[in-house]
């Protein structure tokens, strides 16, 4: 891979609207070169063979059926509830009717 110029990063400076002084344009094609050199080698070791992987460890989803179960009534539910409507909770609007 070949190193980033100085010309280079300040044609990138110029195209994004930065203006960079002489001694940060040498400081950022140094540091530029060193990423693109960094990223050039994991492209190196990255393998076909190997598949992509969101996580470093193995993780799984623990899955279990949907079993119906007795629940408690709408009135035995709504008993310590401080206001209820229509067997249902009733809260305070917090948005506007045109929400």
């Amino acid at each position: 891979m070949s190193a980033i110029t100085r010309d280079e990063v300040e044609h990138l400076a110029r195209l994004s609207r930065l203006a960079l002084a002489d001694d940060e344009l040498d400081h950022l094609a140094a540091q530029l070169d060193q990423i693109i050199t960094a990223v050039a080698r994991v492209q190196e070791v990255a393998a076909e063979d190997i598949p992509p992987t969101s996580h470093a460890l193995p993780l799984t989803n623990v899955y279990r059926p949907d079993e119906v179960r007795p629940s408690l009534p709408p009135e035995q539910a709504l008993a310590g509830a401080p206001a209820a409507e229509e067997q249902r909770f009733r809260v305070p609007r917090i948005l506007d009717e045109e929400a």
